[in-house]
């Protein structure tokens, strides 16, 4: 039986200023890996799959680090392809009481911003693999990030892989003129497996949003307009044998609630709400959702709801870990399920 899982995105070096400070302060920065498809390939290797990332780095000092760090936490990287200028960052302003996070992106002509279909040797990296996961984040980089991507689902696709997309729309990314609704509708077609946030699936499906407000997990939600939402939008999505929804209403910056829902075969699943306080770091929480929901279906696929409780823990345990990966186990993950 084939086991791999094949990941493909943007891997970036993060840098944010110590101790909550804004960006225009201070003289130090501290950094580290990551992007929303390599966050999901650590964990699911710290999970215990067999993973294989696949990007573009450059052939230099800071491309042997990014690989190096990937090895670390197990994750195989003997597909990457080597070249183009520069390593692709962004700048993290970490949100602090009453003050939102804020991003600064630097991914123009990264080595990733400038692969093209052709460039990576998917027939090959696809023989031994049973799933693909992508994400919107690579259709807005660049038309030809783009291109790659389509080439990558396409060949997925007719090798008859299960095939997962974040949606992850970043509106400050699309800027070379593809209408990000169109593009995400397009590569979600190929999906066995989509997943987002309320926001982002409005986005994809443009079909209003339901507003999450819980003040704390006593809040009810309202079930039966989720199961009327979600049997709109699977008409648009009818290979979809998964969708996925996170649920997370920010109150202040260390304070948030966060929930998830699942629309499969018909039938609504909903877990209880995590009120998360303090919040440590929130970068990669729906990466830890979607990397926890790929190994449950692996392991747990004939029960929904189990697969959707040990989702929902990872991603609200990932809030406790400064940086970008979720570094906690199947066996941590799921003792935390009695305390959450």
């Amino acid at each position: 039986m084939k086991e791999k899982i094949v990941t493909f995105g943007e891997i970036l070096l993060r840098w944010s200023k110590p101790n909550f400070k804004l960006l225009s302060q201070g003289t130090s920065f501290h950094g580290n890996f990551g992007g929303s498809e390599a966050n999901v390939a650590v964990s699911l290797a710290l999970l215990g799959n067999e993973v294989t990332y696949v990007s573009r780095v450059p052939d230099n000092r800071m491309g042997r680090a990014c690989i190096g760090e990937l090895r670390y936490y197990g994750v195989d990287t003997s597909h990457m392809v080597k070249g183009g200028e520069r390593l692709g960052c962004y700048y993290f302003e970490e949100a602090a009481a009453v003050r939102n996070a804020n991003v600064v992106y630097d991914r123009d002509n990264s080595s990733f911003f400038s692969i093209a279909p052709g460039m990576v040797s998917w027939s090959d990296i696809f023989k031994e693999a049973s799933v693909f996961a992508c994400s919107g984040i690579t259709c807005a980089i660049s038309k030809t990030a783009a291109d790659a991507t389509f080439e990558a689902v396409k060949i997925a696709a007719d090798r008859g892989l299960t095939i997962v997309c974040d949606i992850n729309y970043r509106k400050n990314l699309w800027k070379y003129g593809a209408d990000a609704h169109d593009t995400l509708h397009r590569l979600t077609q190929f999906s066995d497996i989509i997943f987002g946030d309320q926001n982002e699936w409005e986005v994809l499906s443009g079909i209003q949003h339901i507003p999450f407000k819980a003040p704390d997990s006593n809040y009810q939600l309202d079930l039966d307009a989720y199961k009327t939402l979600f049997e709109k939008m699977h008409r648009q999505f009818p290979r979809c044998r998964y969708m996925v929804m996170a649920l997370r209403n920010q109150i202040a910056s260390s304070h948030h609630t966060l929930t998830g829902l699942v629309y499969t075969q018909g039938k609504l699943y909903h877990t209880h709400i995590c009120d998360i306080l303090p919040i440590i770091d929130p970068m990669g929480v729906g990466d830890a959702f979607v990397a926890a929901f790929i190994h449950a279906v692996r392991k747990w696929n004939n029960d929904p709801q189990r697969c959707l409780n040990f989702s929902l823990a990872a991603s609200a345990m990932k809030n406790s870990v400064s940086g970008d990966f979720n570094l906690f186990t199947e066996e941590e993950i799921t003792a935390s399920l009695t305390a959450l």
